[in-house]
């Protein structure tokens, strides 16, 4: 018999929405039809949409050793609340930063500990580690993240153009792509001088130093790297549609790059900065409502490629500051952007759950080569979630699982609640109530 049947869900396949129960056995899903036989274990899913569970590749957990911004534990159940059943941590703002195989070991053994869901680790390029890349591939890295700008951590500090031309060659002689944070540090320290000089330490004034061009400029010096390189290049949190563009024109000319936004940046403009204030500081900035439009319109058209949280909480004393430049520049959104995607996207502007689907599940796994994740398909883990679409809710304060409670998304209202989250046929999340009972599991990166 078998062991578990999602029963009668609304399920999002890889090319359609049908309606349709989910076996499941040993954690794979073994079946996806109407009317399946009974099994041991059933969930009634009547009246509710079966999503792919979320894969985060952008996320920063600190762990281990800035627990205290946030962790493996509270950053995973927030992620599970959200829909997710597996993340991809960045190399900081943990410590020590993933920048070595002894660093990495560290790492894999706090998130071991304290994930309650699946997931994998970027290292990192900086300065004087080019030796450590095949060491950390040898770990099962999912690739290589790098600084274009100062990362905020004198321990990860940006590659300048050398070191990161050096990283790309390492990381395509070993099959891995190399992430980057895509802006111009020339521009941003001149701008950035030159406001603090002037006493001009405001909102407007921090947004004014991170300009769109610095973003579109490091897209294309980087682009430039990667066509004589030949490495898979990944551009992560794109705020802005000319950034986008930018990316575009690069594939075209034959660089094998990707483009993932956040959803803050589809949610959120530069006039919410200012009213909001801290808690949506991050850079690249919130952009121009024009900017923000044009990002929503290349993802409807199929020119973005992922859409992950860019989850980056600290503590609250470090979102307190005069100077607004001082303010620690990150965005705590793990839990929302499943939330954002329904709302914004499906129910406002009609994007259909199948590209939501391949957005934040089914490209992660075919990028990053994720055997078995990433789709209701046969053979996958039956990593699932259950989203009631008729139900609304407003986020407060108390909704939130990660460590601090400070987010931009407090007060907004959404449609579509997530009832479960099943992690290889496991309930990890059920009716508003974390219900892990095992740890997830670290997922390498598997060679081609």
């Amino acid at each position: 018999m078998t062991e578990l049947v999602v029963r009668g869900g609304t399920v999002v396949t890889p090319t359609s929405v049908v309606m349709a129960d989910v076996a499941i056995d040993d954690g794979r899903i073994s079946a996806v039809a109407p009317d399946l036989p009974g099994a041991a274990r059933e969930i009634d899913a009547r009246g509710l949409t079966v999503l792919p569970g979320l894969i985060d590749i952008h996320v920063h957990f600190n762990e281990p050793g800035r627990t205290e911004w946030e962790g493996a534990a509270s950053g995973s159940r927030a992620l599970a609340v959200g829909g997710g059943t597996m993340f991809f941590d960045m190399p900081l703002n943990s410590s020590p930063c993933t920048v070595g195989p002894a660093e990495f070991d560290l790492k894999l053994a706090a998130m071991e500990r304290s994930s309650i869901t699946d997931f994998a680790l970027w290292g990192g390029i900086v300065p004087g580690n080019p030796d450590a890349l095949a060491d950390l591939a040898d770990r099962g890295v999912i690739g290589f993240k790098a600084f274009m700008t100062d990362s905020g951590l004198q321990e990860f500090p940006r590659s300048d153009d050398a070191t990161l031309h050096a990283g790309m060659v390492e990381a395509a002689q070993l099959g891995l792509p190399v992430a980057v944070h895509a802006e111009s540090h020339a521009m941003i320290q001149s701008l950035t001088a030159r406001a603090i000089t002037a006493g001009r330490t405001g909102i407007r004034d921090f947004l004014e130093s991170r300009p769109v061009q610095a973003e579109v400029d490091a897209i294309q010096r980087a682009g430039a790297m990667a066509l004589e390189t030949g490495v898979k290049l990944h551009i992560v949190h794109v705020s802005s549609g000319r950034g986008v563009i930018a990316a575009l024109e690069l594939r075209a000319r034959g660089a094998d790059i990707s483009i993932e936004t956040c959803p803050h940046y589809l949610f959120f403009t530069e006039k919410d900065l200012e009213r909001i204030g801290a808690p949506a500081k991050c850079a690249p900035p919130l952009r121009s409502s024009h900017e923000r439009q044009a990002l929503w319109d290349a993802l409807l058209k199929g020119g973005i490629d992922v859409v992950a949280s860019d989850h980056s909480p600290a503590p609250p004393e470090m979102k307190r500051d005069a100077n607004f430049f001082h303010i620690w520049g990150g965005i705590a959104g793990g839990q929302s952007t499943l939330a954002v995607l329904l709302t914004a996207g499906h129910q406002e502007l009609g994007l259909q759950l199948t590209r939501i689907a391949d957005l934040v599940a089914a490209w992660p796994a075919r990028r990053f080569r994720l055997a078995h994740k990433g789709s209701i398909t046969v053979g996958n883990d039956a990593d699932l979630i259950l989203v009631d679409m008729a139900a609304s809710y407003t986020l407060q304060e108390e909704n939130l699982f990660q460590r601090h409670r400070m987010s931009p998304y407090i007060g907004q209202s959404f449609k579509g609640v997530v009832r479960q989250t099943l992690l290889r046929g496991q309930p990890i999340f059920a009716n508003g109530k974390i219900t892990a009972s095992a740890p997830g599991k670290f997922v390498p990166a598997s060679h081609p």
